[in-house]
C-alpha cells in the first residue's frame, strides 16, 4: 500500500546537515579494472565516511597491469557536470586526479577559482604510459593553471622528482623538502611525497613544505606490485581534510588507511595487486591475535607525529 504524503514523517532538516557525510567533489576518469580512477575515489571516500560527487573526465582503456589508451571527455562536459553540483551541494573537498586533456584542466581551474575556500588535493600520478607531446601539453597546463590553486600536492618521490626536478644534478637523490621548494615555486604550500627509499625495504612518506618536514610515517614495503595506491592515499586525504580534520592528523590517518588497505590487497585479474578499500568489512579470522586489533592510532618506534597546521584558502593565480 503506498504512503500517503501528508501523512509522511517529515524530514528533519537540521538533523540531516549534522549527521550527513561530508561531501567530496572528485575529478578523475573512469577505469574499467577498478584499480584506480574514479573506482578508488568513490571507494574510499566512502569508506572513510565521505560521500563522492565524481565528476568524469574520460575513461581509460586498461586492465589490472597496463594502461592502452585514454580517452578524455570534452570540457564543457566536464565543467558541466562539477557546476551541477556545486550549485546544488556544498563541497568540503575537492580531488584532482588524472583528468586527460589541457582543456579539462583549465575548466577545473577556472571553477575552483569560483570556490577559494575549498582546499584541493592534486594527485600526480605516474603518466610515463602516454605519448611525449600529450604529456608535455598536459604537464605544462598542469603547472600553470591548477598547482598555483592546489592545497597538497601528492605524489611518489619517483613521479614527483621526474615532473618538478628533470634537471636535477645532485649525486644524491632529491629530499621531500627539495621537492617542496620545487612545489612551492609553482605556489603549492605542501607536499606528500610517497615511497621515499629506505634500507632494509622500508620507505617513507613524508609531508613537508619548502621550510620544513612536517612530520614521516616510515612502512616496510609490500612483497607486491599495486595500482590505485596514490588514488587510494589522495582521496582518503581528501576525504580526511573535508571532515574537518587538521591536515597533519588528515594525512597521518590517510597513511594509516592505505597501509591497511594494501595489507589486504588482492590481485582480481592476472596483473597487478589492488588495494581492498574496504578491508573493515570483511570478517576478522578466528584466530587473529590481539595485537593485530590494536588501534590505527598507536604509531610505531619509527613514526614521527604529524604535528597540527591549517589549511590556508587557495586564491585564483592563473
Amino acid at each position: 500500500m503506498a504512503l500517503n504524503p501528508s501523512n509522511s514523517p517529515s524530514l528533519d532538516t537540521e538533523l540531516v546537515d549534522e549527521t550527513a557525510p561530508v561531501c567530496v567533489l572528485v575529478f578523475n576518469a573512469s577505469d574499467p579494472s577498478g584499480a584506480g580512477g574514479l573506482s578508488a575515489d568513490i571507494a574510499t571516500i566512502a569508506s572513510v565516511g565521505g560521500h563522492p560527487l565524481p565528476v568524469v573526465t574520460g575513461a581509460y582503456a586498461r586492465d589490472s597491469a597496463k594502461i592502452f589508451e585514454h580517452f578524455p571527455f570534452d570540457d564543457e562536459a566536464v565543467a558541466e557536470q562539477a557546476r551541477a553540483v556545486l550549485e546544488d551541494i556544498p563541497v568540503s573537498a575537492i580531488k584532482v586526479g588524472f583528468v586527460g586533456s589541457p582543456g579539462n584542466l583549465a575548466a577545473i581551474a577556472e571553477i575552483a577559482s569560483d570556490y577559494p575556500d575549498i582546499p584541493i588535493v592534486c594527485y600526480m600520478p605516474d603518466l610515463s604510459w602516454w605519448e611525449e607531446d600529450p604529456l608535455d601539453q598536459y604537464m605544462d597546463a598542469l603547472k600553470e593553471l591548477v598547482l598555483p590553486q592546489t592545497s597538497v600536492l601528492v605524489g611518489s618521490h619517483s613521479t614527483l622528482c621526474r615532473w618538478l626536478l628533470p634537471d636535477w644534478s645532485n649525486s644524491r637523490s632529491p629530499t621531500a623538502r627539495d621537492i617542496a621548494m620545487a612545489a612551492e615555486a609553482l605556489e603549492v604550500p605542501y607536499v606528500l611525497v610517497t615511497g621515499i627509499p629506505l634500507p632494509d625495504q622500508f620507505v617513507d612518506n613524508v609531508l613537508a613544505t619548502a621550510q620544513s618536514v612536517l612530520g614521516n610515517s616510515k612502512y616496510e614495503m609490500f612483497d607486491a606490485t599495486f595500482t590505485g595506491s596514490g588514488d587510494t592515499l589522495s582521496a582518503a586525504l581528501a576525504a580526511l581534510v573535508a571532515s574537518g580534520n587538521d591536515l597533519g592528523l588528515a594525512t597521518q590517518e590517510a597513511l594509516e588507511y592505505l597501509d591497511r588497505s594494501l595489507d589486504s590487497g588482492f590481485r582480481p585479474g592476472m596483473g597487478h595487486f589492488i588495494p581492498d578499500r574496504m578491508f573493515w568489512a570483511q570478517p576478522e579470522p578466528e584466530d587473529e591475535d590481539a595485537e593485530a586489533a590494536e588501534p590505527l592510532t598507536e604509531l610505531d618506534a619509527d613514526t614521527q607525529a604529524i604535528e597540527g597546521f591549517v589549511m590556508p584558502p587557495h586564491d585564483t593565480k592563473h
